[in-house]
């Protein structure tokens, strides 16, 4: 089947060539973009077997991105997993504000991890959800 392909969407270059040079010396095709808008593009072309997804980014961040991907039904199925220094908790309280004033709610990510994520852990996750 070949490598499985990870669309890393931050806005931070060092976090992306981080995560980039993590996946791919550990068997992973790693795909970066910087923003919402250029990650919503790739996963549109590249149909990765997983998001690794910030939320604070200029444009449309990480929330919007997701929210879309999950609204989505040709996307929806795709995993993601949050990647941000944004808490979890303020996080989960914005998807809950948010679903509050949908009539399909978005789901919960596959994961939530706090930057600085310890790289094994990371590794771990990955795995877990995607293999």
């Amino acid at each position: 089947m070949g490598e499985k392909c990870v669309l890393i969407v931050d806005d931070e270059m060092d976090m992306r060539l981080y995560l980039s040079t993590l996946l791919e010396s550990n068997g992973y095709r790693p795909v970066a973009r910087r923003n919402g808008a250029d990650g919503l593009t790739s996963v549109q072309e590249n149909r990765p077997d997983l998001i690794l997804l910030d939320i604070m980014m200029p444009g449309d961040g990480g929330v919007v991105l997701y929210s879309r991907l999950k609204s989505d039904p040709d996307l929806a199925g795709i995993p993601v997993v949050m990647l941000s220094a944004v808490s979890e908790a303020s996080f989960r309280h914005f998807l809950t504000m948010l679903n509050a004033r949908r009539t399909t709610p978005i789901p919960e990510p596959q994961a939530y991890l706090e930057k600085p994520v310890e790289h094994e852990h990371l590794l771990q996750v990955v795995r877990d959800v995607i293999g």
